[in-house]
């Protein structure tokens, strides 16, 4: 790559419109600062539930070709994000959407969950040496909400960061890469709290009922929150544009949106992230993913 900008950030998500939900705000305010903002999707989500009747056609038990109606959909929310530089993990389609977790799709042997680890990674680790970020952001351990997907994204990246870091691993595919730091998407109790309140005092919404707490993913405490990137009202169209472009996974009504559920939920216009791997940090969070983060 050429003329690389200073400051660069890997996503690491496991379906289309994943990005979008946890980190569309902060990509887009990223991108619009001339950040090189890299996407890699492991899977095209061909296993995930078609919210309108008219595409009703495209899920898996019926024409299954909603991994490729879905490319489109990432490719139009990347445009509304400003997003230039997106993969999808092995090329499109390498590996499959696995199912939720214990569907009998998770013995697929196609499937991401049934990929070997460290052939997954080695994907991964290098577009890490090709873009050498310095930033890192991915799910926890779970997932978020324990998808088999989300897990096996967040092994594959740590997992590659290893390997993008290590000089031994494909010598002569180019230069090692050490991350300078990763997080972990989540979300402070007391945001969603707040936002799930807002939304039963609201009357008038499309949806048929409100989300708990325990349906939201990555849900921690507000004191294990170590970034949270406030990327302002444009950002935060830019967000709810991208949703809306994901329109066979994804409803969205102002400032809420649902998945295939029907569960209204808020739509975060500021996003949070933890240290990966380390103890919470002290004092507020801060409002930067290069910024320093005590800890």
């Amino acid at each position: 790559m050429t003329d690389v900008p200073d400051r660069r950030l890997l996503f690491v998500h496991a379906h289309p419109d994943d990005e979008s939900i946890n980190n569309g705000a902060t990509m887009a305010k990223y991108a619009a600062e001339g950040a090189l903002v890299t996407l890699v999707t492991c899977t095209l989500g061909e296993e995930g539930e078609v919210i309108p009747a008219e595409l009703a056609h495209l899920a898996p038990d019926r024409d299954d070709t909603l991994g490729p109606h879905r490319v489109g959909e990432l490719a139009a929310a990347m445009r509304e994000l400003g997003v230039t530089d997106h993969r999808f993990l092995g090329g499109p389609g390498r590996y499959r959407d696995s199912g939720m977790k214990g569907a009998p799709q998770n013995a697929r042997p196609d499937c991401f969950w049934q990929a070997p680890l460290d052939e997954a990674a080695a994907h991964l680790a290098a577009v890490v040496r090709e873009v050498r970020p310095q930033v890192l952001v991915t799910y926890d351990p779970d997932g978020g909400y324990g998808h088999p997907d989300h897990v096996q994204a967040h092994r594959v990246a740590m997992r590659a960061a290893e390997l993008a870091a290590d000089p031994d691993h494909r010598p002569g595919a180019g230069e090692p890469h050490a991350v300078t730091r990763t997080y972990w998407n989540c979300v402070p109790r007391s945001v969603v709290e707040r936002g799930l309140a807002a939304l039963r005092e609201t009357d008038a919404h499309a949806f048929a009922g409100i989300a708990d707490a325990t349906d939201i993913p990555g849900v921690v405490d507000d004191a294990e929150v170590a970034v949270s990137v406030d990327a302002g009202t444009e950002h935060a169209a830019r967000k709810a544009a991208a949703m809306r472009a994901h329109a066979s996974q994804i409803a969205v009504d102002g400032a809420f949106f649902a998945l295939s559920n029907d569960l209204g939920q808020p739509l975060l216009r500021v996003e949070h992230y933890r240290l990966a791997g380390e103890d919470a940090p002290e004092g507020a969070p801060v409002g930067d993913l290069f910024a320093p983060v005590a800890s």
